[in-house]
């Protein structure tokens, strides 16, 4: 029995299929009601196993969206910490969180030099606070020191990648974090507690720019 004789494929009806699959996704972006958990899985897996051109373009479309929506954002830091119940000792806020995730978006997205903003005033906002050595303010600023660290190796990144258009703005920001870690160390001096943001000032000063 002869086979059957299949049918050739048009470049019309690929092209028509293609249309059809990606209005598709479309409609499942756009109604799906899936978690955050879920849709960063599904992210993952795509950017894993996909190839690093698509790594690259992912990240770029980060960029161009959070320029348009940093635009609009007034970014505020006031309200990143307040006094536990004893009126002594600094605890941080929900506003802390906030702040911090978009410093992360910022330079996990190869925007380094923009989340500089964002953490010079975190650290800032430490200066003339009192914190126990053990506790939850000691560990949170273990944290916000490894995120500087981050966010300094992105601004190396950002600068080796030729998407530093004017390099005055750059020393500026890291200016602005050098002198709010200087004011850091002197302040903490002052009261006898230990300074906490060691990675970070190390990771400045081998940093040549």
């Amino acid at each position: 029995m002869p086979a059957p004789e299949v049918a050739p494929v048009h470049i019309h009806e690929t092209a028509k299929t293609l249309g059809h699959v990606n209005l598709m996704v479309d409609t499942l972006i756009a109604n799906a009601t899936i978690d955050e958990q879920v849709l960063r899985a599904i992210t993952r897996n795509l950017l894993a196993t996909g190839t690093p051109s698509l790594a690259a373009a992912f990240t770029a479309a980060a960029r161009s969206r959070l320029r348009h929506t940093s635009a609009k954002r007034i970014a505020t830091t006031n309200g990143l910490f307040t006094t536990s119940l004893n009126g002594i000792h600094a605890i941080p806020t929900p506003e802390l969180d906030n702040a911090l995730a978009r410093a992360r978006s910022l330079y996990g997205a190869g925007m380094g030099l923009a989340s500089l903003g964002i953490l010079s005033s975190i650290v800032q906002a430490t200066v003339g606070l009192r914190w126990e050595e053990d506790g939850v303010m000691a560990d949170t600023l273990a944290v916000i020191d490894a995120d500087i660290s981050q966010a300094i190796q992105s601004c190396k990144e950002e600068l080796e990648g030729g998407r530093v258009n004017d390099m005055a703005v750059a020393q500026e920001a890291i200016g602005n974090l050098w002198s709010g870690i200087g004011e850091s160390a002197r302040d903490v001096e002052i009261w006898g507690g230990e300074f906490p943001f060691d990675r970070a000032s190390n990771s400045i000063e081998c940093w040549k720019i």
